[in-house]
Order: structure tokens, then C-alpha cells, then sequence
């Protein structure tokens, strides 16, 4: 346990050590945020301020889960699936930042990367022998997905990296629900890991790696958040947001015991935040109104005169209670397998 806790030290005092040259390092190159027209107005305040600070978060959570992991396939491929999200959102920042407008990476392009990410990440699973079948909590059933695996993992990984890029619009908001969703995976692999065996020396080690990427990543994510409070001195971007629903996609897929359907839960604030997209453009498509102020849902209460400070901090609220309400279904349901 020891090594959790220093990954999640290391990772954290790494960003906020190295936070001040590389936010400086952005401001001289000019890497600054393009803000979208439609957007709420208050937000061209936000023009030009420093993005792609989820470098910052990648790189010390690397560094950190390098020095202390044990190299278990499972969570490498966490680190692979956070790093490979995280570049394709390197990618679409980049393209912002030169052509200098708030549209990036094409969404087929996006589409595409992803589904290679999904390969790999089939292949590990297949190598792993993990059973293609998704456990359904309450029921306390088994659903067979038999070759549907495939296209589900795409599903997974897709959707947790869209629906996580589209909280990333008030300070604060990505990060801080993002760490708490990692904190409830690295929850869950700490308690596997304590009670899977009586013995220290005959605990499950991939356990305890899963833990330790997942610290890795808080600490990474707690010292950017010290940056990114409101006001920001730095913003993630798609590098950051992407890879943070990457990580919680591949902890969904590699945590013990299928816990697939858990990331409804966990990942319930980007859930929301992707579903009040998807209702508003069907609601303007079909009925030629909106139901919603603006989408995502977080502009929605700030066109109501929330402080971003206040939907910040109500949407972690919101999320402590969603995944507090997954750890106990994790206890309840999955760990007794």
C-alpha cells in the first residue's frame, strides 16, 4: 500500500512543482484556449488563457506509476488507453491552436482513432481471458455478450472520452469530477487487493497496480486542479478531458469482476452532461425548441447566473453521491462474487 500512496505524492508534487515554467512555457508559445462564438459570453474572458494542461497531468502521473508499478498488463493498458486518448486530444488541441479557432480533430477522424485504441485494447482482453459478459448489478446476473464484446468495449472507451471532453467548460469542473471517478476505481482495487487473501504475500498484485495508476493519476490531477481553480491559470483541454474518460474506460474494463455498467455511476456527471446534449439537439430537431438554455448542462446553470464556482462545486456534490452509491453496489454486488 505503501506504493499507492507514493505514487499519488510523487504524481502530485511533480504537477504543482513543474505547473508555474510549463503554464509559462504555454503563455510565451501562445498556446492559448480558443473560446467557441456560441458559447456564454462571460467565457471570451477565457480567450487566450494557456490550454493543454493535461499534459501536465499525463506526464507526472507517468512518471509517478513508472518509478513504483509492477508492470501488471492490466494497468498498463490504463496507462495506454489514458496516454492514446489523451494524444488524440493532444491532436485536436494542437489543430485548434494553429489554425487558431475553436474547432478541431474531425469527429470521424476522433471516431477512427478511437476504434484503433479499441483494437489493442480487444486484443489485451483477449490475451487477459477476460469473459466477454457484463455483470448486472441488482439482478445479480451475467449478460453474454459473446463478439457484441468487441463493439461494446468501443462503446465504453468512445463514450468516456466524449462525454468526459464535454464537462471541461466551467474551472475546475473535469478535473476535480475526475478524480473523485478514479478515486471510487482506486477504492475498489485497494479493498480487492486488502481482501483477497488473508496472506500480504499472496494478495492479488494486479490489485495493487490498478491502485497505483489510479493514485498515480489523482496526484496528477490534484496538482493541475491547484492551477485550474477558478480563475484558471490553465485549462486541460481535450488533451486532458480525453484522457481522463480514456483512464475511466479502461479501469471500467480491467477492474476485476466486470464492472462495465459501474461507469454509469462513476462516470454519472459526464453521463449527464453527454445525455443533455443528445436531448437538447433531438428536443430543437423534432419539436424546434430547446430544452435547455445552452448544452452541455453546466452552461445551462450558468445562463442562470450560477458562478462557476457554485456549479463546480455542486457537481462534485453530485458526483461524491454517484460514485459513493457505485462503491456500495461494487461491495454489495461484485466483490462477494
Amino acid at each position: 500500500m505503501t506504493r499507492v500512496l507514493i505514487a499519488a505524492i510523487v504524481a502530485m508534487i511533480i504537477s504543482i512543482l513543474i505547473g508555474p515554467k510549463f503554464i509559462e512555457f504555454l503563455r510565451r508559445n501562445e498556446f492559448g484556449q480558443q473560446i467557441r462564438e456560441e458559447g456564454p459570453q462571460h467565457h471570451r474572458t477565457k480567450q487566450g488563457t494557456p490550454t493543454m494542461g493535461g499534459l501536465l497531468i499525463l506526464l507526472s502521473a507517468t512518471i509517478a506509476f513508472l518509478a513504483v508499478s509492477h508492470y501488471r498488463l492490466q494497468a498498463v493498458t490504463i496507462l495506454f488507453v489514458t496516454l492514446a486518448c489523451g494524444a488524440i486530444g493532444f491532436l485536436d488541441d494542437f489543430i485548434k491552436l494553429t489554425h487558431r479557432r475553436s474547432l478541431g480533430l474531425r469527429g470521424r477522424w476522433k471516431m477512427l482513432l478511437l476504434a484503433g485504441i479499441t483494437v489493442v485494447v480487444g486484443l489485451t482482453t483477449h490475451r487477459l481471458q477476460i469473459r466477454h459478459e457484463v455483470f448486472v448489478p441488482i439482478v445479480n446476473a451475467s449478460l453474454p455478450l459473446s463478439w457484441f464484446w468487441y463493439p461494446f468495449l468501443f462503446l465504453i472507451i468512445a463514450g468516456a472520452a466524449n462525454a468526459t471532453n464535454l464537462a471541461d467548460g466551467v474551472d475546475g469542473l473535469a478535473a476535480g469530477t475526475g478524480t473523485i471517478a478514479i478515486f471510487t476505481f482506486t477504492a475498489m482495487n485497494v479493498i480487492s487487493f486488502i481482501r483477497s487473501s488473508p496472506e500480504p504475500a499472496l494478495r492479488n498484485g494486479t490489485d495493487l497496480d490498478l491502485a497505483i495508476i489510479g493514485a498515480a493519476l489523482i496526484g496528477g490531477l490534484l496538482g493541475f486542479l491547484w492551477y485550474n481553480a477558478f480563475p484558471a491559470e490553465v485549462i486541460m483541454g481535450d488533451t486532458g478531458s480525453m484522457a481522463i474518460g480514456g483512464a475511466l474506460a479502461g479501469f471500467a474494463i480491467m477492474t476485476r469482476r466486470n464492472t462495465e455498467l459501474l461507469l454509469i455511476l462513476i462516470g454519472g456527471i459526464f453521463v449527464i452532461e453527454a445525455l443533455s446534449v443528445m436531448i437538447q439537439v433531438f428536443s430543437f430537431k423534432f419539436f424546434g425548441r430547446r430544452l435547455f438554455l445552452m448544452a452541455p448542462i453546466h452552461h445551462h446553470f450558468e445562463m442562470k447566473a450560477w458562478s462557476e464556482t457554485k456549479i463546480m462545486v455542486r457537481f462534485w456534490i453530485l458526483a461524491g453521491i454517484l460514485c459513493a452509491g457505485a462503491f456500495a453496489l461494487f461491495y454489495r454486488y461484485y466483490f462477494l462474487r
